[in-house]
């Protein structure tokens, strides 16, 4: 079912995917929208199966882990409201890069690459903000990743806590 209200609208606003649209390219994308309901304990999407559509979270908690070496999950991300995934299925057609599972009862807003494609047909400027809006996402995520690496790879001295000497 297709959603739209107000609060809705303001929240969406709020987020990082909508950001830089006018009042009628965000209506336009709002009512592409389809709400979700998860259970707590749920698995939304599972690393390693295909997928067509990305999610924003309106309330809950999720948690996203990838397979270890071990074949053990690795818990990477803590989601909540106003964040959003598989939005990488929507640029490459590649399988889920991971697990995501509510930690809690959530909401989400799906959006499907047939709808994105459909956006795309409609306004082609407020498709490109979208994307534009799902990059700087990625970048933020690829320059947070390559910190913790850098983090956990680096020796005291070289974190500046000069307690090796």
């Amino acid at each position: 079912m297709a959603v739209s209200s107000p609060d809705l609208k303001a929240f969406l606003v709020a987020t990082p995917f909508f950001g830089g649209l006018s009042d009628a390219q965000l209506d336009r994308l709002i009512a592409m929208l389809v709400e979700r309901r998860v259970d707590g304990a749920a698995t939304v999407v599972a690393e390693g199966a295909s997928g067509q559509s990305m999610y924003i979270v309106v309330s809950g908690e999720l948690l996203v882990s990838k397979r270890g070496e071990t074949g053990s999950p690795v818990c990477i991300a803590r989601l909540g409201p106003g964040d959003f995934f598989g939005e990488m299925t929507l640029i490459e057609a590649q399988n889920r890069s991971a697990t995501v599972f509510a930690k809690s009862p959530t909401v989400l807003y799906e959006l499907t690459a047939a709808s994105l494609y459909a956006y795309y047909k409609a306004d082609i400027q407020a498709y490109a903000m979208v994307l534009q809006n799902i990059n700087r996402e990625l970048c933020r995520r690829l320059r947070r990743a390559g910190e913790r690496i850098t983090a956990q790879t680096m020796t005291p001295g070289e974190r500046g806590d000069d307690t090796a000497a």
